[in-house]
């Protein structure tokens, strides 16, 4: 979404974020790690929402809606577990660089 000044404004960051962790104090990786894993819920219950309708969609309505929700619960799940493995990746090489 748009706002008046043509800024991009995303309403849900977390799926499409792609942070520079490597410029983040230790203190920030860490709640965003804590608030990444609070989320982990949320996405499952996406994941399992979007292969839900899929199966639906393969038994009733048909191929190309199956596609469609399979890509989405694909792009939740793998986004979601970069964005982890990059917090836990950058915490554990700054944990390793400190005396």
């Amino acid at each position: 979404m748009y706002t008046r000044d043509k800024t991009f404004h995303n309403p849900h960051p977390i799926m499409l974020s792609k942070k520079d962790y490597s410029n983040m104090p230790l203190e920030d990786l860490l709640a965003e790690e804590k608030k990444l894993k609070s989320q982990k819920i949320l996405t499952a219950v996406l994941v399992g929402f979007f292969l839900g309708v899929a199966v639906y969609a393969a038994t009733h309505k048909g191929f190309l809606t199956t596609i469609a929700m399979l890509i989405f619960a694909f792009a939740i799940g793998s986004n979601y577990s970069k964005s982890v493995k990059s917090i836990e990746a950058e915490i554990s090489r700054r944990n390793t660089t400190q005396p």
